[in-house]
């Protein structure tokens, strides 16, 4: 009650109290900000790039593939981003390479290898023009050829790596497992490749994979 009737403790209450409150507001708009930022990263800045590289290399410009190298193996970190709606309209789990490590293991899966290196058996950062559809031992018997268009995977389609369905690979994610890893190709559940085998057929110009790392 001593507090309640002291002019002294009320006026310091009055000025106390709008801070604590200003701070609380400040702390979760900051938090709301960092959980919109990660959806834009994985989205926003990359779809932009990426529309205008198709636009300048007669590439898909309905959408593309951008796959998130620096998110956990188990997370799904493959992306299909529609170009019209500046949105991500669907995410799948996507192995790695195993590179030294044992194959099928997830002793990467958080912090993967690269490389362009023939039997390397790494996976190969930068943009790829997704090819040819044919035939593939592994999942739903389909695969796509991949073309590297820079310098860090230029020897892909020498290497075999392909865009397939693997049945090791889960529709859901496994953290804090991680994902199954290859000899390098960028794979996924056999339910994730019929559902991206399926707007790749109704693309009438080649669409951009891009992996990257950041």
């Amino acid at each position: 009650m001593f507090y309640l009737a002291n002019p002294k403790f009320l006026y310091t209450m009055r000025i106390v109290f709008p801070l604590l409150l200003v701070i609380a507001l400040f702390t979760q708009c900051t938090k709301e900000l960092i959980d919109t930022s990660a959806n834009y990263s994985a989205g926003g800045d990359k779809g932009a790039f990426a529309l205008h590289f198709c636009q300048n290399n007669n590439m898909n410009e309905d959408f593309c593939i951008l796959v998130d190298m620096s998110i956990h193996s188990g997370k799904k970190r493959l992306f299909v981003y529609d170009f019209k709606s500046k949105q991500i309209v669907s995410q799948h789990l996507v192995s790695h390479g195993c590179c030294e490590s044992i194959w099928s293991s997830d002793q990467t899966s958080s912090n993967p290898n690269f490389s362009n290196v023939p039997d390397s058996h790494c996976s190969s950062l930068g943009k790829y023009k997704i090819g040819k559809r044919g035939f593939s031992s592994f999942g739903v018997n389909t695969k796509y050829l991949l073309h590297g268009l820079e310098s860090t995977n230029s020897n892909v389609l020498d290497r075999d790596i392909v865009f397939h369905s693997w049945s090791m690979v889960g529709d859901e994610e496994v953290y804090p497992q991680g994902t199954p890893e290859g000899w390098g190709c960028p794979a996924v559940s056999e339910n994730s490749f019929v559902a991206i085998d399926q707007l790749l057929q109704t693309a009438e110009k080649p669409t951009l994979l891009w992996i990257y790392s950041e």
